[in-house]
C-alpha cells in the first residue's frame, strides 16, 4: 500500500507543481504587460516592476494552486483509467477511497497552503504593492505623468497630458474637482514643464500659453454657466504631495486587511454595506481555500468516467470546471455590498455545490 501511495502521491505532486508553475507564469506575465506602461511611459525604475511581480505572485497562487491541483487530478486519473491501471487496482481488492488516500492528503495540504495565502500572505502583498505605488508617487512623482494619460492619483484633481518628453508636457488639461468629484474649474495649456519640490512636498507645473475657465459651484455640469477666465501666458501651478501621501496612507480596501482587522471595527462607525463587504471578504478567504478539496472530489470521478488519457482532454476539463467555480465566486464577490443578497453566505455556494456533487459522484463510483 505504501508503494501505491508513494507512486500516486509523487505523480500528483509533480504534475500539480508543474501546472501551478505554468498557470502562475501566465497570470503574472499577463499583469506584467500592464506594468510595462509604467516602465515605458512613466520612467519607473525596473526594480519597482520586479517588486510588483513578486507582490502579484501570492495573489496569483490563490487561483493557480487549486487550479493546478485540479489539472493534475484530471491528467493522472485520466491516464490511470485510460491505461486500465485503476481496473487492476480495483480487482486486487482496493476500494476507490483507499486508492485516493494520497490524493486527499495532498488536497488538504493544498487547502492549508491556500488558507495561509488567503488570510496572511496575499493581503500583506497587496498592502506592500500599494505602499510601493505610494513611494513612487511621493519620491518620484514625475513618474505618474505619461503621454496620452489621465492622472487621477492627486486628490481633488484630474490631469490629462497628451505628450510628455522628459519634463516637458504638451497639451495639458487640469481639472479641479469638488467633493462630489465634479469639475469646478479647468486650466488648458499648450505646454508646460514639471519640477519636483520634495522639500515642500509638492510638484510644480510651469504652464505656458494657457487659459482658465470656471464653472458654477452649485451646477458644475451645466456648461452654459461656464465663466471664461484669464488667459495665462506663464504661471506656476502647485500640486500637493502631502495630500497624495495622506490619501494613499488612509486608503485600504478589504482585500488588504488582516484577519484581525476584518473582524474588528476599532470603534469606527460602519454602514450596513461596509459590514457586509467585510463579512464577504472574510468568508471568501476561508471558502476559496477549500477549492482544492472541491476540485479533487469532482475531478476524480470525471477523469475516470471520461476514461481518456489525452492531456488535451484533461486540460479542457480543468478549464471548464475552474471557470464554473470561479464564476460563482466572482458573482458573489460582485454582490459584496448588497446586504439583501447575503453575499457572505453566497460565497460558500460553489463549495457546497462542488463538494456535494463530488461526494455523490464518488459514492456512485465506489459502488461500481
Amino acid at each position: 500500500m505504501k508503494i501505491l501511495d508513494r507512486y500516486l502521491g509523487k505523480q500528483l505532486a509533480v504534475t500539480a507543481l508543474f501546472a501551478i508553475a505554468v498557470l502562475s507564469v501566465i497570470l503574472v506575465v499577463g499583469n506584467v504587460f500592464k506594468l510595462l506602461d509604467l516602465l515605458i511611459n512613466h520612467d519607473v525604475p525596473l526594480k519597482y516592476i520586479l517588486n510588483f511581480m513578486l507582490y502579484i505572485l501570492p495573489f496569483s497562487l490563490i487561483f493557480t494552486i487549486p487550479w493546478g491541483f485540479l489539472t493534475a487530478v484530471l491528467l493522472i486519473f485520466g491516464r490511470l483509467s485510460g491505461e486500465n491501471e485503476l481496473i487492476a487496482l480495483r480487482t486486487s481488492g482496493l476500494s476507490i477511497y483507499r486508492i485516493c488516500l494520497s490524493l486527499f492528503v495532498l488536497a488538504f495540504i493544498c487547502v492549508g497552503i491556500c488558507l495561509w495565502m488567503n488570510i496572511d500572505v496575499a493581503p500583506r502583498a497587496q498592502m506592500e504593492m500599494r505602499n510601493q505605488i505610494s513611494t513612487i508617487a511621493t519620491h518620484n512623482p514625475l513618474a505618474l505623468f505619461g503621454s496620452d494619460q489621465v492622472i487621477e492619483e492627486f486628490p481633488g484633481r484630474k490631469i490629462y497630458v497628451e505628450k510628455k518628453e522628459g519634463t516637458q508636457l504638451f497639451n495639458i488639461l487640469v481639472y479641479e474637482l469638488n467633493d462630489r468629484n465634479e469639475p469646478v474649474s479647468v486650466i488648458q495649456a499648450k505646454r508646460g514643464t514639471l519640477e519636483t519640490d520634495l522639500a515642500n512636498k509638492q510638484v510644480l507645473m510651469h504652464v505656458m500659453d494657457g487659459r482658465y475657465e470656471g464653472r458654477d459651484s452649485t451646477t458644475p455640469g451645466d456648461l452654459t454657466k461656464i465663466r471664461q477666465g484669464i488667459t495665462i501666458k506663464e504661471t506656476d501651478y502647485s500640486i500637493s504631495l502631502q495630500k497624495l501621501y495622506e490619501k494613499n496612507k488612509g486608503r485600504r480596501n478589504n482585500s488588504m486587511l488582516t484577519l484581525k482587522e476584518l473582524t474588528s471595527s476599532d470603534g469606527a462607525p460602519q454602514t450596513e454595506r461596509q459590514i457586509t463587504a467585510a463579512k464577504t471578504e472574510l468568508n471568501k478567504r476561508f471558502s476559496f481555500s477549500f477549492a482544492a478539496l472541491a476540485f479533487a472530489l469532482v475531478g476524480v470521478p470525471l477523469a475516470i468516467t471520461a476514461h481518456r488519457r489525452e492531456t488535451s482532454i484533461g486540460i479542457l476539463f480543468s478549464f471548464v470546471i475552474a471557470f464554473s467555480y470561479f464564476f460563482f465566486i466572482i458573482i458573489a464577490d460582485h454582490l459584496r455590498e448588497n446586504p439583501h443578497a447575503h453575499p457572505e453566505f453566497l460565497i460558500w455556494l460553489p463549495n457546497v455545490i462542488f463538494i456535494s456533487l463530488g461526494a455523490w459522484m464518488f459514492w456512485r463510483l465506489g459502488k461500481k
